[in-house]
């Protein structure tokens, strides 16, 4: 298995709340069209809702005391997971989505210091599950190898890292809606994906 130097999650977890907040945020929003593809090629899904409660927390990023009930919120989210005999990987990464952004949740509404660290690992489980699956059988001491020098996790490991530094600095609304932006990333998933993709 391939992780980040220590040094990586230590920082992490020093960031002040709002930072650590924001960092997974735009970690979400680079799920969010993993989630799209499956909600598009399946039927299942409400990405429009879960869109909206991702937009609702950016909101309460840019304004501290807007009143937001993250508790319904919440509740709304449970309904976006995909369906439980669903064990597809589009299900999977699709719930990666949802679990990501209800951690967030989470932290909004109380205390969860393991909050930052899960979506982080979830974001990077994602990309080690899709090179895994796309590599066929190998061993796994070669496949180690082939995750730790594949593109797909350089630029998963890049992404997080200059994530990180720009969440790190003073968090005006410009620079929140600067880390909003990088996590769209151009529209491209983790998995570099974009829906573009599945529309024939």
């Amino acid at each position: 298995m391939v992780s980040k130097p220590q040094g990586f999650y230590q920082r992490l977890q020093e960031l002040p709340l709002p930072a650590q907040q924001a960092f997974m945020a735009a970690l979400c929003e680079r799920l969010l069209p993993n989630y799209m593809l499956y909600e598009q090629t399946t039927g299942q899904g409400d990405s429009h809702t879960l869109r909206t409660v991702l937009s609702l927390v950016w909101e309460r990023l840019n304004v501290p005391n807007a009143s937001i009930d993250f508790a319904r919120q919440a509740e709304k989210l449970a309904e976006c997971e995909p369906p439980e005999e669903d064990d597809s990987f589009g299900a999977r990464r699709a719930l990666d989505a949802v679990v990501s952004v209800s951690a967030l949740l989470d932290t909004l509404q109380g205390d969860s210091p393991e909050a930052v660290l899960d979506v982080s690992r979830t974001s990077r489980a994602g990309v080690r599950a899709f090179i895994e699956l796309t590599e066929g059988e190998v061993d796994s001491q070669a496949l180690a190898l082939i995750i730790r020098d594949h593109p797909l996790m350089a630029d998963e490991n890049d992404f997080q890292d200059a994530v990180l530094e720009a969440v790190s600095e003073p968090l005006d609304k410009a620079a929140m809606k600067a880390v909003r932006e990088l996590g769209r990333n151009g529209g491209i998933s983790n998995l570099g994906l974009t829906l573009d993709e599945v529309e024939e």
